[in-house]
């Protein structure tokens, strides 16, 4: 996975400005929430499948603006670096909850390339990603089910967005109610890998509405 450097700020902000704030595409939104109801009606117990998009997208004056997803293959399972990273680090920190397959998100590096080069073919930038979070403390097996997912990053997430270190990271809460799906959001940004201690930072996050404003 892609990393920054601790001295690079959020695009659109400098040293010691307030944090940006995201402002998302009602578009790009649907496209994701399209794709994460699709994934999370095929989640068994066995198996809590994720979905995981980039965030493409422009920076302005105090802004980061979202206006494409790019969806791409996940490399969990089949990319050395991502098997190393798992073994190595992530099951071992974070718990063998992890051991399962099916449980995290690493995206092939050559759907990573097409999705850069995709952006910057159409003027705009990789500003992050954004991941589905489901109502696992129903859905997921008895023994799991005091955990309760939200629109916070888990730990495992904050390692992940240290490690990346784009500057946001939205999860995306969904629940099932009858045949109802609810979701909630939040957007994050990493912390600086040199302060492994310090937890990521909620940026304001707002959605594009459709309804257009009258002359």
């Amino acid at each position: 996975m892609p990393s920054l450097s601790d001295e690079h700020c959020p695009p659109g902000t400098s040293p010691g400005s307030a944090p940006p704030t995201v402002l998302m595409d009602n578009q790009a939104l649907d496209e994701f929430l399209a794709a994460a109801v699709g994934e999370y009606q095929l989640i068994t117990a066995d198996a809590p499948l994720p979905c995981f998009a980039l965030l493409l997208g422009t920076p302005g004056p105090g802004t980061l603006h979202i206006e494409r997803v790019a969806f791409g293959r996940n490399a969990r399972s089949s990319d050395p670096a991502a098997r190393l990273e798992f073994s190595e680090t992530i099951v071992p920190r974070f718990g063998p909850a992890y051991e399962n397959e099916h449980r995290g998100w690493w995206i092939d590096s050559r759907d990573l390339l097409k999705a850069s080069h995709d952006a910057e073919a159409l003027g705009l930038e990789l500003l992050g990603s954004i991941h589905m979070h489901p109502d696992w403390h129903r859905i997921g097996p008895p023994h799991e089910r005091t955990l309760v997912l939200s629109e916070r990053p888990t730990p495992m997430d904050e390692h992940t967005f240290r490690n990346t270190a784009w500057p946001i990271n939205i999860v995306c809460y969904l629940e099932r109610r009858g045949d109802v799906f609810y979701h909630a959001l939040a957007a994050w940004s990493p912390p600086p890998t040199a302060a492994p201690d310090r937890a990521c930072t909620e940026l304001p996050l707002r959605i594009r509405t459709r309804t257009k404003v009258g002359v």
